[in-house]
């Protein structure tokens, strides 16, 4: 049978926590111990505060790559629109010369219609060249009837304003009659005789936009504007 000897247990166990508050009354004891505490304190922070710090900066290096991207997506969208903005610009400027184009009607093919529908209805009447050059216009021409040459220059000077500065010389000549122009049988019906004459004409004006006339006055206080006269010799 084992026996144990509680006195000495008990005396035992009263004398090591006498060391002990010995000890930890002792001045150095306490300071080693408190320094042991802060040291253990300051390694904590500082190795909290690395990986805070840490952490902190790749988060800022992720939220830095990421801005980087968003400023590249938009220098890329800012060049397409400026390029489209451009083309655009080049778009909206080949329409409003179109549009000019169309408004002022100075094409060949529309020229040559306002002046055919000006021509007069003699069948004799012959335009030989039509010629546009700086923006003045000069047609040539001739005519036997006399009347229709003035009746042609006065339909371009009254043109509501779609040929302007309109000067007219006329020259009377007589005119050659070729053999080869004609044939045989219609040569021989030709009286050599006599000498025919013709009107030669060149008219000098300037092709632009048409105006629309104005709507005639029907007071009777209005002034009638002077006939403008087309220059014959």
């Amino acid at each position: 049978m084992i026996k144990v000897n509680l006195l000495d247990s008990v005396t035992d166990r009263a004398r090591s926590a006498g060391a002990v508050e010995k000890k930890v009354s002792d001045p150095r004891t306490r300071f080693w111990l408190l320094g042991a505490c802060m040291f253990a304190l300051l390694a904590l922070g500082m190795v909290f505060d690395f990986v805070s710090a840490n952490a902190e900066n790749s988060r800022m290096k992720a939220e830095l790559e990421r801005q980087e991207q968003i400023a590249a997506q938009m220098a890329a969208i800012n060049k397409e629109q400026a390029e489209l903005e451009k083309k655009i610009k080049n778009i909206e400027t080949r329409i409003e010369a179109i549009k000019k184009l169309r408004a002022s009607q100075q094409g060949p093919v529309s020229l040559l219609s306002a002046i055919n529908e000006r021509l007069p209805a003699s069948p004799d009447f012959r335009l030989e060249t039509i010629e546009q050059k700086n923006g003045e216009l000069t047609i040539e021409g001739h005519s036997p009837n006399e009347a229709a040459v003035t009746q042609f220059g006065r339909s371009l000077e009254f043109s509501s304003g779609a040929f302007s500065n309109v000067n007219m010389e006329t020259e009377r000549k007589e005119l050659t009659i070729d053999a080869k122009d004609y044939d045989k049988s219609v040569l021989g019906q030709i009286d050599t005789s006599v000498k025919p004459e013709t009107v030669r004409f060149k008219i000098k004006c300037r092709y632009g936009i048409p105006v629309p006339a104005a709507a005639p006055q029907t007071s009777q206080g209005t002034n009638k504007a002077p006939a403008n006269q087309v220059a014959r010799r």
